[in-house]
């Protein structure tokens, strides 16, 4: 990993917009700030989610985007792209999802962050720029980004630092993470591997471990020819 730059800072609260005839509770649209924020166990002061029950909380309280992905969505979604685009409160560059682990520790201004999971990719992109397939793009590319939680509370500012404290010794990259949890999703040995890393989201946990209970449960169908 080199070096890592902080290129914005990027908050918004949420607000409702129209999708297929329905009201919608959205934080997708995040703008950039170069004020310094209290970064929290839970967010960013003047940052929200929608729909608390998918998004936010401890495991998912900063999104994290690299920004050298910009250049392929504003070539599918054929226009320039401001900071905060894709919905992140961290736009970096140097972070990349083939590089991170899943446990690693940054210090962030005066917070201090770890990475928890890779970010799940959710029809508001699809709000936000009316491309339906962008959810699939999002899974097949593999630029999904990631969540850090927050280990220690502190002022954040765009100017700031991020800098690598700790590598997990596991080595679970997100983009390890991405391949299992969306492309080879009968794989047992992927899932126990990334299970073991205990710093892993307890959504992405509980996922895994409900996999593997119904692939055993089909492997013992296949074997008794109760299918």
């Amino acid at each position: 990993m080199g070096q890592v730059e902080l290129l914005s800072l990027n908050v918004g609260l949420p607000k409702q917009v129209q999708f297929r005839q329905k009201d919608v509770s959205t934080g997708i649209f995040k703008t950039a700030t170069d004020e310094p924020l209290l970064l929290s166990f839970l967010n960013f002061e003047g940052d929200g989610q929608g729909d608390l029950v998918h998004h936010g909380g401890r495991d998912k309280a900063v999104c994290v985007y690299p920004f050298e992905h910009y250049p392929f969505w504003e070539k599918e979604l054929k226009r320039p792209l401001e900071y905060g685009a894709l919905g992140e409160n961290l736009t970096t560059k140097g972070l990349l999802e083939t590089e991170v682990c899943i446990g690693d520790v940054f210090e962030l201004g005066q917070a201090i962050v770890q990475i928890s999971q890779p970010r799940q990719p959710c029809y508001k992109l699809t709000i936000r720029y009316g491309v339906p397939e962008m959810l699939l793009k999002v899974q097949e590319t593999g630029f999904t980004g990631f969540y850090f939680r927050v280990l220690a509370e502190g002022l954040v500012s765009r100017n700031d630092k991020l800098a690598l404290l700790h590598r997990h010794p596991r080595k679970v990259t997100i983009s390890y993470a991405n391949r299992i949890m969306h492309h080879e999703k009968e794989n047992i040995e992927g899932m126990e591997r990334i299970l073991r890393v205990e710093e892993l989201s307890s959504n992405w946990k509980q996922t895994f471990q409900k996999r593997l209970k119904g692939i055993g449960t089909d492997s013992s169908e296949r074997l008794t020819g109760n299918r």
